[in-house]
């Protein structure tokens, strides 16, 4: 099954077929492996958005982040 990538307007919904693909993928149980293993509550917090309502918020978060220790 070939990935598709395409551009719609904003604020268009999905289409039947796009709803039908969700559930269908809905059943199916995820499955971790050695390439992607589950991720614990701390390696999930690790995460950070990639979009800001503001730069002030984001100047807030990478502040937070470079005051963190970092253990290898």
């Amino acid at each position: 099954m070939a990935s598709e990538i395409y551009r719609r307007p904003a604020g268009t919904g999905l289409t039947p077929y796009e709803q039908a693909m969700l559930e269908e993928a809905e059943k199916h149980p995820i499955k971790y492996d050695e390439d992607s293993p589950k991720l614990t509550s701390e390696e999930l917090a690790e995460f950070m958005p990639v979009h800001f309502t503001t730069m002030e918020e984001r100047a807030q978060v990478m502040e937070k982040k470079s005051s963190v220790a970092v253990l290898v």
